[in-house]
């Protein structure tokens, strides 16, 4: 009987896993694009993906001597005292 209920959540994983192969694949499509866009937009959508990307970690990195020279808090003895 054991044997009989292990094959059961096996059988209803492959089940799911093809229902979700199949969903998958019904979203990709083979036909030209409806509408071309000119090499001005596309330079335009690609600075606005390399700015989007690059920015954060150029702030980050122009900011790291002052994150290095930031003092820390000193440490407050009287919580470390009050969990005990």
């Amino acid at each position: 009987m054991f044997s009989v209920l292990r094959g059961f959540p096996q059988t209803a994983s492959r089940v799911r896993t093809n229902v979700v192969l199949h969903d998958h694949r019904s979203n990709i499509h083979s036909k030209p694009p409806r509408e071309k866009i000119g090499p001005g937009q596309m330079l335009f959508a690609m600075s606005m993906f390399a700015v989007t990307l690059l920015a954060p970690a150029g702030w980050i990195m122009h900011h790291i001597p002052e994150y290095r020279q930031r003092t820390h808090p000193p440490a407050n003895k009287t919580s470390a005292n009050s969990i005990m």
